[in-house]
């Protein structure tokens, strides 16, 4: 299931957000050691809305308030991010949803 990767960053970033589809995501999760379920597919949809409604990529604590707006208490959570993109949930999840990097992120 893995796809041929549209243009990436030095850092693995797509250069154009709308060349990403499923097997884009699963690629890049693969390459950022993750196994995609459903719980992925609801943040990585989420994360493309954010990045067309606002034009940026969610830094983490935006990510966290607009998750609990959206998915309630139990998934706004940092934690709960934590545990689907292990070390930096806005950057990695970013990634795989194929978005540009958030501002702030290292």
């Amino acid at each position: 299931m893995n796809a041929v990767l549209p243009p990436v960053n030095e850092e693995g970033f797509l250069l154009d957000w709308q060349s990403w589809n499923q097997d884009v995501a699963c690629t890049l999760a693969t390459i950022e050691g993750i196994q995609l379920d459903e719980r992925h597919w609801e943040l990585l949809h989420l994360l493309r809305d954010y990045y067309q409604a606002f034009d940026s990529s969610p830094a983490m604590r935006a990510l966290v308030k607009y998750v609990r707006q959206r998915l309630g208490d139990d998934k706004g959570r940092s934690i709960y991010l934590l545990k689907l993109f292990p070390g930096s949930p806005a950057k990695i999840g970013s990634k795989i949803a194929g978005l540009p990097k958030p501002a702030n992120c290292l």
